[in-house]
């Protein structure tokens, strides 16, 4: 790979006055900054909103656990499907796949967090 030092000995391109050209690369300059604080404004938006959604599911899903631990569905003696007898045997076992769920949606989170940073 050339040099870019030597490639512009090389080739000699034309510089226009120097004033002229300190001016139009500084203006150049300023368009690139503004460009790039624009799209950090917009990642930092879009992070906070994530991390709001997380916060706001994992409070959601823990008040909908302890809800359905605290209020369990009374079974009405009929004849009980295939999910009513499997929630009746996992009744006793109800918090682990209820942990299950919590922490592989916290990982889940965590996961796309760290992805959106560049982390991983």
């Amino acid at each position: 790979m050339m040099d870019i030092e030597q490639y512009l000995r090389d080739n000699k391109p034309e510089i226009p006055e120097e004033g002229q050209f300190l001016i139009e690369t500084n203006a150049r300059l300023s368009k690139v900054e503004g460009i790039k604080k624009c799209v950090d404004e917009d990642r930092h938006r879009r992070r906070g909103a994530l991390i709001v959604a997380l916060a706001a599911g994992l409070v959601l899903g823990t008040l909908l656990t302890l809800y359905g631990m605290r209020h369990p569905m009374a079974s009405t003696g009929m004849e009980m499907s295939f999910v009513s007898k499997v929630a009746e045997a996992l009744q006793g076992w109800k918090p682990l796949p209820m942990l299950f769920i919590a922490f592989s949606s916290l990982s889940l989170g965590l996961v796309f967090l760290t992805r959106r940073r560049g982390i991983l």
